[in-house]
């Protein structure tokens, strides 16, 4: 069977996981229609999502339409779990992109839009939710068009609008869906001609073949060409309707067959990324994408990252939180697998014979921590492996002590992040957790740097000694970048990369407060060995210590997580939000009637939510996401 890996993106609200429900509803795959009002959606299972009305992680099912076999994920919306999109993405083949009717184009439909982008994920996009009051799709076409700077295939047209929406034509196929039963157009209102002759023009100026044909582009001709640039990245096939209304599914699942790609054609060694990891009551579970070769239960593999073998004691075809078991995976599936211990997000898992190394998702930097403590001494105990277990499902969060305070901190990418993974801990576990206060992780970086930094680490103690000796140059930059300017032969290879090593470690704390250093590019510009007692531990100490020493003279400054929010609020409670964002140091970057673009400090955001529901008389809201860093004041 043909397959399509894709993933189902768009900002909180946009009406996601409806759209997934409704097409496992469409394709028979369920018999029941979800609804995330009542808790009964298939991908929102986890106790969280139904009580939030939230999707918090991605969920992978299922199901078939035209010969095909569709496997779907349902992201979530909320910037908090941006990390759960991201690791989605670097599977998946195609994805939809679903946009709010009324709103368009949102902060973090933009925000994963750019990671499908990083990822060359080829996309068709859904305006959704047309039946709404103030809903209108040539708005949000050219919200597409102008905020995400793309080709927009405007490939279907609604028929009516708001209340009086009723359906879609395929502007492609010459069809009309009305009440789920496509008829085929026999003559064109003008209205509808004239909608596709622009979209034939627009295609016959990027592809050649309908180029040729212009004047009289066959339909076949047109659906061919818009795969082609849909494929390349050259443009995004829009298409319209109302998943709650059902209106719409049908076309779109021919769009999702017809325009968006299939796996690879494969036929080398096995290759599979681990891009989840979830533990049940029955045990770990780990989620791969297969991108060459087969998987057989009962096989070994091989995690060339960790050099470790793997066995494969079972493999599960995935409905989101029911399993049907399977005795093979091939090129293009995604499947579960249990028996696998230790491979983490991220790994590859190959023939040891022919070990693979695939490009792991991107991990995004924690933006806030709390500390969290047991109630009772025998709790404390098991709070660290419990904790252990939630970072290696969760690769965004990170579990640390502080070595001031001697607390725990759980650190990730919001408060909401953090809430929802401390009741995950609490409900899975049955541990009494407390969580302090939120606090953002600040960084420090170099403002003015130093250049000819000695350091010298000499060290006898019986035996072998340890001799190494460095000169290095500090100075501002983009993240960490460490270059050597030795000549001569004076300090070995192995040498050079023990000493970036070492500097790598230095950046962990920093000389004002402690926190983790960014933004300094380090240069090697000396050094000397001895010929006994040099080796890669002494520069590797050296390049540690050395830097630590070298950033101490450095003109040091300290970084604040910054996030751009968006707030929405009635016309006469704006001047209140206003001298609001502004009390929290809050840069006004552009105004409307009613909506207020900020940057603001992560750490003034902290309650918000509330505050300006007191501002606004209730009617106000935001959303947000990261931006940055910048100088704290």
């Amino acid at each position: 069977m043909r397959v399509r890996n894709l993933g189902i993106l768009a900002h909180v609200d946009a009406g996601k996981t409806t759209l997934t429900e409704r097409i496992l509803f469409t394709t028979g795959a369920t018999h029941k229609k979800g609804e995330v009002h009542d808790g009964t959606t298939v991908t929102d299972f986890d106790p969280q999502e139904r009580d939030r009305g939230i999707t918090i992680f991605a969920a992978a099912v299922s199901c078939d339409w035209a010969g095909h076999r569709l496997n779907l994920i349902d992201t979530p919306g909320h910037v908090d779990f941006s990390d759960e999109v991201e690791r989605s993405l670097r599977v998946l083949d195609g994805a939809v992109a679903v946009f709010d009717g009324v709103a368009g184009v949102e902060p973090q439909s933009e925000a994963v839009w750019r990671t499908a982008d990083r990822y060359g994920v080829p996309r068709i996009a859904f305006v959704n939710k047309l039946d709404r009051a103030g809903a209108s799709f040539p708005a949000a076409v050219r919200s597409i068009r102008d905020r995400l700077d793309v080709v927009a295939l405007v490939v279907q047209v609604p028929i009516g609008a708001e209340n009086e929406f009723r359906g879609v034509i395929d502007l492609v196929g010459r069809r009309a869906w009305v009440d789920g039963d496509p008829s085929v157009i026999t003559e064109m209102s003008p209205e509808v001609a004239r909608a596709r002759r622009a979209l034939e023009e627009q295609v016959a100026e990027l592809h050649p073949a309908a180029l040729e044909e212009l004047g009289d582009i066959s339909d076949s001709t047109l659906r061919a060409a818009i795969r082609d640039l849909t494929l390349k990245g050259e443009a995004v096939p829009v298409l319209c309707g109302s998943a709650y209304r059902d209106k719409g599914i049908e076309p779109l699942l021919d769009a999702i067959v017809d325009y968006l790609p299939a796996p690879a054609p494969a036929g080398g060694d096995l290759a599979a990324l681990v891009f989840k990891v979830h533990t049940t009551r029955t045990g770990r579970l780990t989620y791969l994408r297969v991108y060459d070769g087969t998987i057989t239960k009962g096989d070994t593999v091989w995690d060339a990252g960790a050099g470790r073998a793997e066995r494969i004691a079972r493999i599960l075809r995935v409905q989101a939180d029911r399993h049907t078991e399977i005795d093979r995976a091939t090129a293009g599936d995604i499947v579960a697998v249990a028996g696998v211990k230790s491979a983490q997000v991220g790994a590859t898992l190959s023939r040891r014979a022919h070990p693979v190394l695939l490009e792991a998702p991107r991990i995004t930097d924690p933006l806030v921590s709390v500390a969290v403590e047991a109630r009772t001494g025998a709790d404390g105990q098991r709070l660290p492996q419990a904790l252990a277990a939630l970072a290696e499902e969760d690769p965004s969060l990170t579990v640390r002590v502080d070595a001031e305070t001697g607390q725990t901190l759980l650190s990730g990418l919001g408060e909401l992040h953090l809430e929802v993974a401390v009741e995950k801990l609490r409900r899975r576990t049955g541990l009494v957790i407390t969580m302090g206060r939120p606090r953002v992780a600040y960084r420090e970086t170099v403002h003015r740097g130093v250049t000819g930094s000695l350091y010298r680490h000499v060290k006898q103690d019986g035996g072998s000694g340890q001799f190494a000796h460095v000169v290095l140059d500090v100075a501002p930059g983009e993240g960490f970048t460490f270059t050597s300017a030795v000549t001569g032969g004076r300090v070995p290879a192995e040498y050079i990369r023990a000493v970036e090593a070492g500097c790598r470690e230095a950046l962990a704390e920093g000389p004002l407060e402690g926190h983790p250093v960014a933004g300094l590019r380090v240069t090697l510009t000396d050094g000397q060995t001895h010929p006994k007692d040099s080796s890669e531990l002494a520069f590797r100490t050296a390049g540690k210590l050395g830097l630590r020493e070298a950033l101490s003279a450095c003109e040091m400054v300290i970084l604040e997580p910054v996030a751009e929010i968006t707030v929405s609020a009635p016309a006469e409670t704006l001047g209140a939000v206003l001298g609001d964002l502004a009390a929290r140091r809050g840069q006004v970057t552009d105004s409307g009637v009613r909506t207020v673009t900020a940057l603001v400090p992560l750490a003034e955001l902290f309650g918000y939510a509330t505050r300006l529901l007191s501002r606004t008389h209730g009617r106000g809201s935001f959303t947000s996401r990261p931006a940055g860093y910048r100088p704290a004041a």
